[in-house]
């Protein structure tokens, strides 16, 4: 199918308002739950997708389905605010994206879909302060990196014991690979490449029941790393050998299953190849939140990949994490930011952290340390302009690091432009372990590296006028049920002061 015509198919089921006769379900259809997401302060998004036999292509025909929405102020769904109809398509999963607007601004909301005789479970969302509002705090968790295989989604458990306002996903909420008959528990076919594989493999992971509960909590704000995907691709540069135009259909097909299945909005539906998922979200002005994209519009890992000593490519001013117009986009959106608090939600490690002990270095060519001339950007951006309170939260690692972020990254005296909260995963890496054999080397190594830890978990982040403080909670393990939660540390910001501090 040409792109030009897949574009029009896509964009038409989108807006279809053609109303159906509901059918009649064998199995309950709203099996992958609800979730809500990008809120503004008069609404917000409200996902669900109709999926009666979730691992085996949803189970629904080909023809479009009405769906009712329902919103209400109360969780019992009496007190009716706002609702409608509209369609779920087969073009899209028979997924629905409603944008609900005209709402009250700082406020919880619940919602509910139904299709004919069935109702979806309720889900709570909230609206965002209206702009130039300034609320007392807000409170949302960073999460990322949660493979099936790996292990039991544990940290959601106490994620939602803690009632955060909001989800920041930074990436890898799926993953590509096989199944592995040794794991946790296994994947449901072989390394994803089709649409149907990729929408396959998003039911099997919302169909955790822990995620589910997450979900429908409070809204979520997301963005995607590699896995959604294929591991450390590359804008249009796969992990393994495969033509151009083969990676580019596989990721056309992955992108439109990630919109398929969350709660995302118009703007974000793929344009073929394309989806761009980088964008803002107010939250008066308390918070701004960035979302990153540095996967679809970055050049080829430098050095062949890996962990590496420096190579030529490393200092390339044309390599790229971001693409330019990105880049352009995320400097003028600090530049002017009326926000106390600035939010720049990345999915690959920040600060330059060297690996190797003594003269000689050694990075990972995957995170920003790879590409040193767009890193050294966007730190002599924050050291010029000096952006307020600018605030770094990243995922793709798999462990836990507190970094203070500079210009110049070897001299301790040197100043402090930001801070890098780095949260570990949900369950990618099996159990994990506190400390390993080079941590301590690398704090040596790195005087802005203030906090390293390799349990599994998420951050707890709580934002105030006085400080941003970041709880690292974590599990012992996740290769078995009951793992208790416990905080880690805690580092606070202190407002208009650079630096990051153990509470």
């Amino acid at each position: 199918m040409s792109l030009t015509r897949r574009l029009f198919l896509l964009r038409g089921a989108a807006l279809a308002s053609t109303i159906y006769a509901a059918p009649s379900f064998t199995k309950y259809p709203f099996s992958l739950g609800v979730m809500s997401g990008d809120p503004l302060p008069d609404g917000f998004v409200i996902w669900t997708r109709l999926a009666p036999d979730p691992l085996n292509g949803g189970g629904m025909d080909n023809t479009p389905v009405e769906v009712e929405w329902t919103v209400a102020e109360d969780d019992a769904m009496r007190r009716i605010v706002k609702k409608g109809k509209t369609t779920a398509a087969p073009t899209l999963s028979h997924s629905v994206h409603v944008e609900v607007s005209g709402l009250k601004p700082s406020r919880p909301y619940w919602y509910r879909f139904k299709v004919g005789k069935e109702e979806s479970p309720v889900g709570r969302a909230l609206t965002a302060p209206r702009p130039g509002e300034a609320p007392n705090a807000l409170k949302f968790a960073v999460a990322s990196c949660q493979h099936w295989e790996a292990g039991l989604w544990t940290a959601y458990d106490d994620m939602l014991a803690g009632k955060p306002d909001l989800v920041v996903h930074l990436g890898d909420y799926i993953y590509e690979g096989k199944p592995n008959p040794a794991s946790v528990r296994q994947h449901n076919s072989a390394e994803i490449v089709s649409l149907a594989d990729y929408r396959n493999r998003h039911a099997l992971y919302k169909s955790d029941p822990k995620i589910q509960a997450m979900h429908h909590h409070c809204p979520w704000l997301l963005t995607w790393d590699d896995h959604e995907v294929d591991n450390n691709y590359a804008g249009d540069i796969p992990e393994d050998k495969q033509s151009r135009e083969a990676f580019l259909e596989r990721r056309a097909n992955a992108y439109q299953a990630y919109y398929e299945n969350m709660p995302l909005r118009l703007p974000q539906l793929p344009q073929g190849t394309k989806m761009q998922l980088y964008r803002r979200v107010n939250w008066g002005t308390m918070a701004q939140f960035t979302m990153l994209d540095t996967r679809q519009y970055r050049t080829d890992q430098p050095c062949n990949d890996g962990r590496k000593a420096p190579c030529p490519g490393t200092f390339d001013p044309a390599a790229t994490l971001l693409g330019d117009t990105q880049e352009t986009w995320l400097k003028q959106g600090l530049d002017k930011s009326p926000a106390r608090w600035n939010i720049i939600g990345n999915q690959v490690l920040m600060a330059r952290v060297d690996l190797k002990p003594g003269t000689e270095e050694e990075y990972s060519m995957d995170q920003w340390s790879g590409y040193q001339a767009n890193q050294d950007r966007i730190m002599q951006f924050l050291a010029d302009r000096k952006p307020r309170n600018p605030i770094v939260i990243t995922g793709d690692i798999h462990s836990s690091w507190v970094n203070d972020l500079k210009v110049n990254w070897k001299n301790e005296k040197d100043p402090i432009v930001g801070t890098e909260f780095t949260g570990t995963s949900i369950s990618s890496g099996g159990d994990g372990s506190d400390e390993r054999p080079d941590t301590q080397a690398q704090y040596r190594e790195n005087p802005h590296l203030k906090m390293f830890n390799a349990r599994r978990g998420f951050v707890m982040m709580t934002l105030d006028n006085k400080q941003c403080r970041a709880d690292y909670r974590t599990v012992p393990f996740v290769t078995k049920p009951g793992a208790p939660a416990s905080t880690h540390s805690s580092w606070i910001v202190e407002n208009d002061r650079r630096g990051v501090q153990k509470s």
